[in-house]
């Protein structure tokens, strides 16, 4: 899967329920494919399926490293980061804002028929 042969992430169909119910992108849809075309070395690809997957990925690193620093040193330095209110609302409306704009650009680019023939209601 992450080597994307023959290209079948350009083709195959989402596994998303939400997709396959109302033939809309949800929140996370083409994080998948983001991530997969960011290993691939593809940028351009990576950001144009979804803004935050090369981010995740990054952040995953950057979690490992910390995890590692704070199991060396027993202490815990960026445990106010973490469960901070602040940066957890301030997440959820930058996702809530960037979920808009693609669903706006989504239906700009996209017939009725062309959002039927994603869903189960084809």
């Amino acid at each position: 899967m992450l080597t994307n042969k023959n290209n079948h992430l350009e083709t195959d169909q989402s596994l998303c329920p939400f997709k396959v119910l109302t033939g809309m992108p949800c929140p996370s849809c083409g994080i998948t494919k983001s991530i997969v075309y960011f290993y691939d070395g593809n940028l351009v690809k990576s950001f144009y399926y979804h803004l935050l997957g090369p981010i995740v990925v990054m952040f995953c690193c950057f979690i490992i490293v910390l995890f590692i620093i704070e199991i060396k040193t027993k202490k815990d330095y960026f445990k106010n980061y973490f469960y901070n209110r602040k940066l957890a609302y301030g997440l959820a409306l930058f996702l809530l804002i960037y979920h808009i704009f693609r669903l706006f650009y989504f239906l700009k680019n996209h017939s009725f028929d062309d959002v039927l023939k994603e869903s189960i209601w084809k």
